[in-house]
């Protein structure tokens, strides 16, 4: 009896132990299910922030380009419209001097007759009066240069107006194209920082080999990274490096306007050492066929071939002097940059 007692007393005791546990699971439990949630809402608030961002910039970006469309269309139209006036200054700058040499002419004229008049006025002065056809050619001509010195002040006068409207058309014309250059400055700006930003990401995913070297707005491989001496078949490793610039490349032409007018070029380079083979018969074909060599790979990842520009420079832009076997390493290159075409 003392011994069944004391059994039972035990397996009472315990029971209140395992209550505490399951309690104590449970509530980390929901601990964790909470902090979980709210990290969930959290993350998802963000997102929608950063995919309104995204699209109001897109929105304000379209806006600016139909501005622009606007504003070059009006620049084309006021300059129509200026050289029609310069047309027209020049036409009545033309009709001016016709008119000039016709009354200079007539002007001639009337003083020779007015010389006749004078004679014969001071003639019929003599005999006390002037007969009916003299005083019809003085009134006659008198007319005449009347009519000649009152078409020269309508031509003057139209002189000055177009004059002035050509002013006022130079003065819309500037005010476009200082707007067209506000324009342009934004778009540049916008295309610095994306090239900021594809630049800096590079440069972290990057950093981890030392041998890429990053000079100025240019990174530069070097070409044992990516092919063997003397060719321009890409190799596993220069592969792999270029699958990580493609991956950033991509990104970063998600969120590129497609009105932004950008490429990426890559540039071939090699060493002063010359080379001459069936198949490269000089540096420079070397150095074309490696960048293209690139650009092709680029391409089958994904980057638009539209996007990208191959050059081969041979031996001729060196970023090291000598020929030491450390010079010679860093003028073997494949440099890439992100530009503005």
């Amino acid at each position: 009896m003392i011994g069944s007692k004391r059994r039972s007393r035990s397996s009472t005791n315990v029971w209140p132990g395992y209550v505490d546990a399951l309690s104590a699971l449970l509530m980390l439990v929901i601990f964790m299910l909470l902090v979980y949630v709210v990290s969930q809402l959290y993350l998802s608030q963000t997102l929608s922030d950063r995919n309104s961002e995204l699209a109001r910039l897109n929105q304000r970006l379209n806006e600016i380009s139909q501005l622009l469309g606007l504003e070059q269309s009006k620049s084309e139209a006021l300059e129509q419209q200026l050289s029609a006036g310069q047309n027209r200054n020049n036409e009545l700058q033309q009709r001016l001097e016709v008119t000039r040499n016709q009354l200079m002419q007539q002007t001639a004229t009337a003083e020779a007759q007015s010389e006749r008049l004078a004679n014969l006025t001071e003639a019929a002065s003599e005999k006390d009066e002037l007969s009916a056809s003299q005083q019809s050619m003085i009134l006659r001509l008198s007319n005449q240069i009347a009519s000649l010195q009152e078409q020269l002040r309508q031509i003057t006068k139209a002189l000055k107006l177009q004059e002035q409207l050509t002013a006022e058309k130079e003065g819309e014309l500037e005010n476009v194209s200082r707007r067209l250059n506000t324009l342009l400055a934004e778009r540049v700006n916008q295309l610095e920082q994306y090239q900021s930003e594809f630049f800096s990401r590079l440069r972290d995913i990057l950093a981890t080999n030392e041998n890429i070297r990053v000079v100025g707005d240019r990174f530069l491989l070097p070409s044992e990274l990516l092919f063997a001496s003397g060719s321009a078949q890409l190799g596993a490793d220069g592969k792999g490096e270029l699958d990580k610039l493609a991956q950033v490349l991509l990104d970063v032409v998600d969120s590129i306007p497609d009105d932004l007018d950008w490429i990426l070029r890559i540039d071939g380079h090699t060493d002063l050492i010359p080379i001459n083979t069936p198949q490269f018969p000089s540096n420079w074909e070397l150095s074309t066929a490696r960048a293209v060599a690139v650009v092709r790979y680029l391409a089958e990842q994904g980057v638009p071939e539209r996007r990208m520009v191959a050059a081969g420079f041979g031996e001729f832009f060196p970023v090291a002097d000598g020929t030491s076997p450390e010079a010679l390493q860093k003028n073997r290159r494949i440099e890439l940059k992100l530009t503005d075409r």
